[in-house]
């Protein structure tokens, strides 16, 4: 009677398990892992990066090893290019702007504006921490100096007669530029 009793419980319990086996879900679970890559291939500079927003604390003379020495001229020792001579200063393409020496996000085309100032001018930063600010009085001027905020590159200046809603006019430097337009 025991092995009969057995006997009929594996006759249930292997069917049982069968079927069990049989409803778990073959399918693989997407587990991809997205990698954004940089946009912008700049192989000489190993702190360039669109995705990367770690604070840089790199010293003058390795931006001087691995910037092109116009934009060194501008991002370091805060030259200012000629107005109405910059690749940005009349575009009106949609797009992102970035570092062009670390790759920080900057401003999107959307804040942009034409301000006939010869320099390309934004109304408000992509986000607070694309950008902090310094006191300039240099050439006998009361000015705000606006740094990036990954890597402390000076990009331009920031004043107070922009357009609405800010009313700020964020005057930058194209060569410390890169532009990313919407449609790559």
């Amino acid at each position: 009677m025991k092995t009969r009793t057995q006997f009929f419980s594996l006759c249930f319990l292997i069917p049982l398990f069968i079927l069990q086996a049989c409803g778990q879900s073959t399918k693989k679970q997407n587990t991809k892992t997205i990698v954004m890559e940089n946009k912008i291939n700049k192989p000489g500079n190993p702190y360039y990066s669109n995705t990367d927003t770690t604070v840089l604390h790199v010293s003058n003379a390795e931006w001087k090893k691995v910037l092109p020495e116009d934009v060194y001229a501008v991002m370091r020792e805060a030259d200012t290019e000629r107005p109405f001579t910059g690749k940005y200063w009349n575009t009106d393409e949609k797009g992102t702007y970035y570092c062009a020496s670390c790759g920080n996000k900057l401003f999107r085309s959307g804040a942009k504006f034409a301000s006939s100032c010869g320099w390309p001018s934004f109304f408000e930063q992509d986000n607070k921490k694309s950008v902090v600010y310094k006191e300039d009085n240099s050439l006998g001027m009361e000015r705000t100096e606006v740094l990036c905020g990954r890597c402390g590159g000076h990009l331009g200046h920031l004043f107070d007669d922009g357009p609405e809603p800010t009313g700020k006019r964020y005057c930058m430097n194209s060569i410390a530029l890169d532009f990313i337009p919407d449609n790559k």
